[in-house]
């Protein structure tokens, strides 16, 4: 374990820490969003998704041997590229875990989305009632 990556982070680091997190507090009803800034959070997160999609194809690409001849200066760069695309910090395996991160954003935000619903409707009913 490094110091970038606390316990209990599930491998996804940094970020997939807060997110979890993030998860949680939607989950807990601490925060909530109307559908406005729900929506547009959700749009930007979709179109990340979509685009980490379609580039899976050429993800699979990078992570082959890269055909760069037969010289030694080559044969010495042929495996870092390889790394560089998918060992554990490598960009392929990051793009992974942001994947995951945006997948439970998007939860969250449904979360407080539905929470900020249901705060408006017990505030109109509490308003009915006066």
């Amino acid at each position: 374990m490094s110091e970038e990556t606390p316990p209990g982070d599930g491998g996804l680091g940094p970020v997939g820490a807060a997110m979890g997190e993030f998860v949680a507090l939607a989950a807990s009803g601490g925060f909530s969003v109307n559908e406005h800034g729900g929506q547009a959070l959700l749009k930007a997160i979709r179109e990340m998704l979509a685009w980490i999609d379609s580039e899976r194809y050429h993800f699979e690409h990078l992570l082959q041997r890269p055909m760069l001849g037969g010289s030694t200066n080559a044969e010495v760069l042929k495996p870092f590229m390889q790394a560089v695309a998918g060992d554990e910090a490598g960009f392929i395996t990051q793009v992974l875990k942001l994947e995951e991160s945006l997948l439970a954003a998007e939860q969250a935000i449904l979360l407080a989305m539905a929470s900020y619903q249901e705060s408006d409707e017990k505030a109109a009913d509490r308003l009915g009632e006066r």
